[in-house]
């Protein structure tokens, strides 16, 4: 068994905005493959499944998503290395997208959540760079990655997603 974690946050007002790329991943995913999210929550997340893997949207608010990963982990006995993590990353251009195997959380707290809930680090994650360096510096970290798409961004998600949607497939 695998699991694929989006990171976001719950709640309509959230929709798309910069934290919520992980959220958009996945729903982005689920439709490219025709899957669909079951009709009840799971351990505290809207998740799917397709064969062997798990997918889950923590309804936890961000910063807080470790709890419900580690509740996935020791429930269906899921080793770290069988977690896919995606989120956003501000530090990186817009649409950049990085996978690494493993790695420090580099100030993204909720990648910290997750690191304190499972003790480790040691899982797969794709960041997607959300990067916008004069908006940025206009709002301010903690408004900026609550802050919506530009439409030029918009435009360019559909691309995005679905090189994330590659990684996916390639790992999953």
């Amino acid at each position: 068994m695998k699991l694929v974690v989006g990171l976001g946050n719950p709640g309509n007002q959230y929709n798309f905005t910069r934290h919520n790329t992980g959220f958009l991943a996945l729903d982005f995913y689920f439709r490219l493959y025709n899957l669909s999210w079951e009709a009840k929550p799971r351990l505290g997340a809207i998740w799917g499944r397709s064969g062997d893997v798990l997918f889950i949207k923590p309804q936890e608010f961000y910063n807080e998503t470790g709890r419900v990963v580690a509740d996935y982990m020791r429930y269906y006995k899921i080793p770290t290395s069988d977690i896919l993590v995606i989120c956003d990353n501000f530090d990186l251009e817009f649409g950049k997208v990085r996978f690494r195997e493993s790695g420090a959380a580099g100030g993204n707290n909720g990648l910290k959540s997750i690191d304190a809930a499972l003790g480790s680090s040691s899982y797969p994650r794709i960041r997607i760079g959300t990067g916008n360096d004069e908006l940025q510096h206009k709002m301010g970290d903690a408004d900026f990655v609550l802050s919506r798409f530009t439409p030029e961004e918009k435009a360019r998600l559909p691309e995005i997603l679905s090189e994330v949607c590659e990684k996916i497939e390639g790992l999953a």
